[in-house]
C-alpha cells in the first residue's frame, strides 16, 4: 500500500488574491511567511511534528512573540535555508 507524501506549495499570488486568506489555503495546509520579502508558502500541517520546524518556530516565537504582522506565521530565515529544512522532510 503506498501513500502520497505532501508537498509544500510556493503561493504566488497577486495583492488582490492575498485578501481572500482561507479560501487559497487547501485542507490541511497552512500559511508561513518567510525571509526578508516575507514570501508566502503554504506548507502541510504534518510538519508540524517535524524536529527542525519546531526549531523554526521557536525562532519564530523569540523575535515575534505571538504577534505576526503578517497575520499568518512568520518565520525568521532565510529563504533559502527554509526551503532546504522543507525539502528534508520529502523522504520522510
Amino acid at each position: 500500500m503506498g501513500f502520497r507524501l505532501p508537498a509544500i506549495r510556493r503561493a504566488s499570488f497577486t495583492a488582490r488574491q492575498a485578501t481572500s486568506k482561507s479560501e487559497d489555503i487547501p485542507k490541511g495546509y497552512f500559511v508561513v511567511y518567510v525571509g526578508e520579502k516575507q514570501n508566502r508558502f503554504v506548507i502541510p500541517i504534518s510538519y508540524l511534528n517535524q524536529p527542525s520546524f519546531q526549531d523554526l518556530l521557536s525562532q519564530a516565537e523569540e523575535e515575534f512573540g505571538y504577534d505576526h504582522p503578517m497575520g499568518g506565521l512568520t518565520i525568521p530565515c532565510n529563504e533559502d535555508v527554509f526551503q532546504h529544512t522543507m525539502s528534508s522532510f520529502k523522504g520522510q
